[in-house]
């Protein structure tokens, strides 16, 4: 008798397993006709995109150029681009954060609101790990290490001999900033030590630098383009990982310091709990703006930059990757905005 009772047992756990498996279909049926209705029906109304800089800049310049695509490819609703400069990017950060997450409260993100902005300022309101939904990496935008025409470094082996001298100088647009923490970086992969001078723009860098008041600086292409063309400054380095098509003549600082590579990025960030069918409806919009020929025109042409686009998985992994290079760092070298 219990030889049949097990028998029968047996015979009756394929029967079981039916429920399960028609259960997970009716699942993932529904979960695809979520996505197709979160897909056709966002956006309703016109999308709220916070900058965390103000008006003129080069995240501001690509808000405003992403917005005119935008339409056409968005049920003719708008992109309407809300600057909110100040704290290096985190009192946008923090408005964002504390929003709903419906899709109509974006963020163009950067490294200091997104993903660095507890290590430089640890009584920050918001955690910048957690307080966002990644939805789309839009562009990357390369740095150059640039010195004043009048100085005696003419290349990077040059510099870097020359930074071991004392009361060295260099120029930074904000502490915390990118090009701030890569002169740190490329400061100790190169065992030297230079005074970092803070001004409040890219701007006001390269004053400093056509005045000779500080001898180099780590900006991006786009902001010293010019006077690099004009001959007021040297190009000696890219910081990305290889060559910049706009200079291609200028050596990556890899090339020297295996490894190296630092750079300016921007993309879709929405506040945490954003449903996940909602995160691809914005980024299927947002990979397709940033491909029209006018968006790519002032990327590539204008500010010297690369088109990534993506998943919200692959611009989440990125933001860990960024926060796990950096981090450690400011961390070692006691860099605070407070």
């Amino acid at each position: 008798m219990p030889h049949a009772m097990s028998r029968r047992a047996a015979l009756a756990l394929p029967g079981l397993a039916l429920p399960t498996l028609a259960q997970a279909q009716a699942q993932a049926q529904a979960q695809a006709q979520a996505q197709a209705q979160a897909q056709a029906a966002w956006p309703e109304r016109p999308v709220r995109l916070v900058v965390p800089f103000g008006a003129g800049g080069a995240i501001d310049t690509l808000s405003r150029t992403v917005a005119t695509a935008f339409p056409p490819l968005a049920n003719g609703q708008g992109l309407v681009v809300e600057n909110r400069g100040g704290a290096g990017g985190t009192i946008a950060g923090a408005a964002v954060a504390q929003s709903r997450p419906d899709g109509y409260t974006l963020m163009m993100g950067d490294l200091g609101a997104n993903a660095i902005g507890k290590e430089l300022q640890p009584s920050l309101g918001y955690d910048p790990m957690s307080a966002f939904t990644a939805v789309c990496h839009l562009v990357n935008l390369p740095l150059a290490l640039v010195v004043p025409a009048a100085s005696p470094h003419r290349s990077l082996a040059e510099f870097i001999a020359g930074a071991k001298a004392p009361d060295q100088v260099y120029a930074h647009p904000g502490i915390g900033y990118v090009g701030h923490l890569a002169q740190e970086l490329l400061l100790r992969r190169i065992g030297a030590r230079m005074t970092p001078v803070p001004y409040r723009s890219g701007a006001e860098v390269l004053r400093s630098l056509l005045s000779n008041e500080t001898g180099s600086a780590i900006i991006t292409v786009s902001t010293s383009l010019p006077q690099i063309r004009e001959g007021k400054l040297r190009a000696l380095a890219v910081a990305s990982a290889k060559r910049v098509a706009l200079l291609p003549e200028v050596p990556a600082i890899a090339e020297t310091v295996p490894g190296f590579e630092a750079t300016v990025w921007h993309g879709i960030l929405a506040p945490a709990g954003l449903p996940p069918e909602l995160a691809e409806a914005i980024n299927r919009v947002f990979n397709a703006a940033i491909r029209q020929p006018e968006v790519r025109q002032v990327v590539e042409q204008t500010q010297a930059g690369e088109v990534v686009g993506g998943t919200p998985a692959e611009f989440a992994a990125f933001i860990a990757a960024e926060h796990a290079r950096w981090a450690p760092l400011i961390r070692s070298a006691g860099i605070r905005t407070e």
